[in-house]
Order: structure tokens, then sequence, then C-alpha cells
């Protein structure tokens, strides 16, 4: 009987200790992560960031708020121009649905993308819209470079697009 209750003692001390280095090893991880993430958000003073800020600019050629389509969507998009180059961004109050796959964005030759498709899908037509990139993420500013050989006169809103179900999730209208 003794000899038992040694036993599960003992068995019952290995597996406290066997288990006690999994928890203390995920709690220094975490807790490392939350230093570097402090140190990398504190230790940047605005100042040095200003030349940087000044030597990269940018100038938004046109801008839209998204509306909703087949999905709630919303914020702002903005085309901007730095040293030559074009961009679509996304601000940080863009927000769209994370229910479609194969979303992408687009650049749309109509004016009213949302008014002139029919729901519940909005689907567009070919030759319409032109793929910039996959969306990279649902919400939050993001920046898309496009391609030289797109003439932007040609295009006049911006779309999310759900490529795989032909369904646009939210368009805003580019205007100067």
């Amino acid at each position: 009987m003794k000899f038992r209750i040694l036993l599960i003692l003992s068995f019952s001390s290995i597996v406290m200790v066997s288990c006690t280095p999994e928890v203390s090893s995920n709690q220094s991880k975490k807790s490392a992560i939350a230093v570097n993430t402090s140190v990398l958000t504190s230790s940047t003073p605005a100042k040095s960031l200003a030349p940087l800020a000044q030597s990269q600019r940018s100038t938004a050629t046109k801008s839209g708020t998204f509306v909703s389509g087949e999905h709630p969507t919303q914020g702002k998009v903005n085309i901007t121009t730095k040293d030559g180059k074009s961009f679509l961004e996304l601000e940080q109050s863009f927000k769209t649905s994370e229910s479609g796959p194969d979303l992408v964005v687009i650049l749309h030759r109509s004016d009213n993308v949302i008014g002139s498709t029919k729901p519940p899908a909005y689907s567009l037509k070919n030759g319409d819209h032109i793929i910039i990139a996959p969306l990279k993420k649902y919400s939050g500013a993001q920046t898309y470079s496009i391609p030289n050989n797109i003439n932007l006169a040609d295009y006049k809103s911006a779309a999310i697009w759900c490529r795989k179900f032909n369904a646009t999730f939210g368009a805003a209208n580019l205007s100067s």
C-alpha cells in the first residue's frame, strides 16, 4: 500500500515538473514579444521620421469613399504618385467583409460601379476593370503599386472584388 502511494506521488511529481518548463517557455515568449513591441514603438522619436517623410512625399491625384455592394465595405481610397510611380492607397479607415475568398483590388471604368451593376452580387463584365493585386488584409491602411502601363484616366473607380464568385464587395468613385 505504501509503495502504491509512493509510486502515485512520484508519477504526479514527474508530470508536474515536465509540464512546468512548457508553460514558462510560452510565458517568456509572450513577454519577449511584448517587450520587443514596446521597444519598437517607444524607441523611435518623431524627429527622426520627419526627414524620411519629406523625402518620400506623395501627391494624391484622385480619392474616393467606399460604398457597400455585396458586403459591408467602408473607408477611403487615394490614388497617389511618388517619384513618377502611381499607387492605390487604402486608408486606415478601410474595412470590408472577411467572408469572401479570392478578394482583389481593382480599378473600374465606371464612375458608379455599384449603381451600374445588379444586386445581390454586383457582378462585373470582362474588360470593364483591371486587377491591381490581391487584397492584403480586410481592414486598415495598405498600399498597392499600379503598373506603369495603366492609363489612370481610363478608370473612374476603385473596388474590392471577389474574383471567384464575380461579386463586388464595395466600390469608391475616384474624383480629383
